[in-house]
């Protein structure tokens, strides 16, 4: 591996070598084999011989002997570690016997015939698992993908002939489990039930996914099957439980990994200040699009095969276009070697992009997470990830994808303008040395969980065999939706009453499937459909709309007709809305007493008013403008977790009372960056509120709560480790070299106050003041109800 001054240069840090925050060495690992398993039939030994797999890993080999005993499994090992094998093995061998009997016997019928559903969270991933199983080349297996992309056609033929049908989440809700009866032989036969990538099933999307398998493990028990479930998953924390909850059952985790991987050198990079200065006259770092666009330039040029990850669709657009105008001055034939890839491309295009890239074509690509997933491309050389990708699993999810063929690989972390990021590259060892994050959801979210008992109902009556299955907020939330005539009960349970399709009242993932609909000016067709809520803050007049990874101006929102109107167009810019917030206490569900401090959880109602929206940017989050919007105010029902400080708590840190605002708020703002450290959630899943006297409270008191109605998981996961939340918080504020706060510490993007008052110091004293007192704790865990309306300042 090269020296710390030759990666330096080859990164192109060398310029400002202050900026290179840590620089971490992954030692590499050697391969660890196991015999095959006994059980195993020689055709498919044989036929992953065929392919260079003469041995498999000891993981793979745990993994696959739980799975072919009928144990649920969850393997979660690093990337490349071949998690495929593990379950391919035993539901391959399940199909090919299963084939090879009926072949054998062709008159006679067979109750012990096998089939395979693969559920993958995208397209791409279920393509490649396809050519995996089909480069096997057993006749016997019959292997298909069954998705909005699979032609009317052939999907008669899949469902009744292919024995191993790959799926995605959705596909299953609105195409397999309504019309279970057209899909009666294949279920009847179902033995496996792959879910890969299982990690990304976390927050609401999570919780939708868990309800979904156990609808779907219901119309398995009607049609006599008990399909068993294997899990593949990244390093992740306790995943044995977080498994269990996504599929409603006990599962058994196999975390050991035995496969090899090559030494990998991390470097932490922090893009330097510059003269621009920001709200309130904030200084402003370098944005990580264009510091990532120029370490991406630099590797390429040196023919470094290179891969830039990146959250948004815009931004690897954007790191892409920038990176080929780098390259065109230094070798006109290295742009066209340059490409972004993201969801949103056609098949064909997602198929062409991942072929030049495996064959070496693209020398540097520009993803979102699209090729974080298991996608097979090999002989990688270095990662950059720009901006902290969500979790340490999907950190190492990215930085794994180079190195995976053996050999030596460099990644590079950029941080973006915000806390966590500041955080992360000031304390790398809360990445390294800190235990992976354990996946949230919550199945049992009542705005999640109803809409599901709907759809099953709809599939088949719900009896009361059924409600151990839905957990034991269910016989209550049935009571309620037939209460509104969604539901008409009868002796043998609860039917479905309406006429339109109860699948549609599910929106499996937070950001689309709701009742406001997207519809294109030009062509009037229907783009897609969002949550009624979210359309102030995506989809309000003046904003641009990202779909399928095209941008759209917001023409004209009609709230009446539930409907928004848009105009395809290419900007340089983007919008953020802002918002004024106020936040109700309606029960406190847990507390903890800290001396005079208090840590609370429980449900609030959050109302907020998207006042304004900002449009800022591409490459240098410059605000380019604030226009004012009059919108009407939103009720959201979820949880919280909040904080209670006596003013005399607060004053004993030094502070003065003029100061209680500004420092509330900068903890608020802060606090919020920093809770996906320890909830697996984004910043953007969440919101606060600060207030230095708050109605219900009747004190000072900092409010963060989950932005879904129900809540997700998050709030709830800070209240269990506050101390360490609020901890890192602190640190992150500390850690920021401006003098008086900037987005990288305590501004925020979203602030409806324009992010006035904020005191750094001050919530740097009010943070230490909160955590000295965190030693004396005196838990309760009562619930309490509360009256009045609040008095907030300040929405998140």
């Amino acid at each position: 591996m090269a020296a710390l001054d030759s990666l330096v240069t080859l990164l192109g840090f060398s310029a400002d070598p202050d900026q290179l925050r840590h620089l971490r060495v992954l030692p590499a690992r050697s391969a660890q084999f196991a015999p095959w398993p006994q059980w195993a039939h020689p055709d498919l030994i044989e036929a992953y011989r065929t392919l260079g797999i003469h041995e498999p890993y000891t993981h793979q080999v745990a993994a696959a002997d739980l799975a072919h005993g009928g144990t649920h499994v969850v393997l979660a090992t690093g990337t490349a570690s071949g998690k495929s094998l593990a379950y391919q093995l035993p539901a391959l061998d399940a199909v090919h016997r299963s084939e090879l009997r009926t072949a054998a016997h062709p008159g006679r019928l067979h109750d012990d015939g096998a089939v395979v559903l693969y559920l993958s969270p995208t397209k791409a991933l279920a393509a490649d698992q396809l050519a995996a199983i089909r480069a096997l080349r057993l006749p016997t297996v019959r292997a298909e993908t069954y998705d909005g992309d699979t032609e009317q056609s052939a999907r008669r033929w899949i469902r009744e002939h292919a024995n191993v049908v790959l799926a995605n989440p959705d596909m299953l809700h609105f195409g397999i489990l309504p019309n279970h009866a057209w899909w009666s032989s294949f279920f009847r036969r179902l033995r496996f039930v792959v879910i890969d990538e299982a990690h990304s099933y976390r927050g609401v999307f999570g919780s939708h996914v868990a309800n979904l398998l156990r609808r779907l493990r219901r119309i398995c028990q009607h049609y006599g099957s008990t399909p068993t479930f294997i899990g593949a998953s990244a390093t992740s924390g306790d995943p044995e439980a977080s498994m269990g909850r996504l599929v409603g059952a006990e599962v058994c985790a196999v975390t050991g990994d035995g496969s090899p991987h090559g030494a990998t050198e991390v470097a932490f990079w922090e893009p330097a200040l510059t003269e621009a200065k920001g709200e309130n006259g904030a200084p402003q770092r370098r944005t990580a699009i264009a510091e990532t666009a120029d370490l991406l330039a630099n590797l390429v040029s040196a023919r470094v095969r290179t891969i830039a990850f990146i959250k948004s669709r815009r931004g690897a657009e954007s790191i892409s276009s920038i990176a080929q105008r780098h390259l065109d001055d230094v070798d006109p034939s290295l742009p066209g070697r340059v490409a972004a890839y993201r969801s949103g491309y056609l098949p064909e295009e997602r198929r062409e992009l991942e072929r030049r890239l495996r064959s070496g074509e693209l020398l540097g690509v520009a993803s979102t997470s699209a090729l974080e997933l298991g996608i097979d491309i090999s002989g990688l050389d270095a990662v950059l990830v720009a901006g902290w990708p969500g979790t340490r699993a999907s950190f190492f999810q990215q930085i794994g994808r180079a190195g995976r063929s053996g050999q030596e690989a460099l990644a590079a972390f950029v941080a973006s303008d915000d806390p966590l990021d500041t955080y992360f590259v000031n304390h790398p060892e809360a990445i390294f040395d800190t235990s992976i994050e354990a996946t949230v959801l919550d199945p049992s979210n009542p705005y999640v969980l109803g809409p599901h008992l709907c759809a099953a109902a709809a599939e088949k009556p719900i009896g009361p065999a059924d409600l151990a299955l839905f957990g034991p907020a269910a016989e209550g939330l049935l009571a309620q939706l037939e209460a509104q005539g969604y539901l008409r009960r009868r002796p043998s349970g609860w039917f479905w009453t309406h006429p339109e399709s109860a699948a549609a009242m599910v929106s499996l993932r937070a950001d689309g499937g709701g009742p406001v609909s997207i519809i294109e000016a030009e062509t009037g067709l229907l783009l897609g459909s969002m949550d009624s809520p979210q359309t102030h803050y995506q989809a309000h007049e003046g904003a641009i709309y990202v779909h399928q990874g095209a941008s759209y101006l917001v023409r004209e929102l009609n709230e009446a007709e539930h409907c928004v109107v848009v105009e395809r167009v290419n900007p340089d810019y983007y919008t953020t809305a802002r918002d004024i917030t106020t936040v109700e206490v309606i029960s406190e569900l847990r507390a903890e007493q800290w001396g005079p401090v208090g840590v609370h959880f429980g449900e609030v109602r959050v109302t907020t008013q998207v006042v304004s929206f900002q449009r800022k940017a591409l490459v240098s989050n410059e605000v380019l403008g604030e226009e004012p919007l009059d919108l009407g105010a939103r009720d959201l029902f979820t949880k919280a977790v909040w904080l209670t400080v006596p003013a005399p708590t607060i004053a004993s840190g030094g502070l003065l009372e003029a100061q209680f605002p500004g420092a509330l708020h900068a903890a608020e703002h802060a606090a919020i960056g920093l809770l996906p450290l320890v909830a697996a959630s984004d910043r953007w899943d969440v919101g606060g509120v600060s207030t230095a006297l708050h109605a219900d409270t009747e004190q000072p008191t900092i409010f963060v709560y989950d932005g879904h109605p129900g809540g997700a998981g998050f709030a709830e996961r800070g209240y269990e480790r506050v101390r360490e939340w609020l901890t890192a918080t602190r640190e992150a504020i500390e850690g920021c070299e401006c003098e008086a706060g900037c987005p990288s510490c305590v501004q925020s993007p979203k602030c409806g106050n324009k992010n006035n008052p904020l005191d750094k110091a001050g919530a740097v004293s009010l943070l230490g003041t909160i955590l000295a007192h965190s030693r004396r704790p005196e838990s309760s865990a009562q619930a309490t109800p509360a009256a009045g309306r609040p008095a907030g300042v300040d929405a998140q």
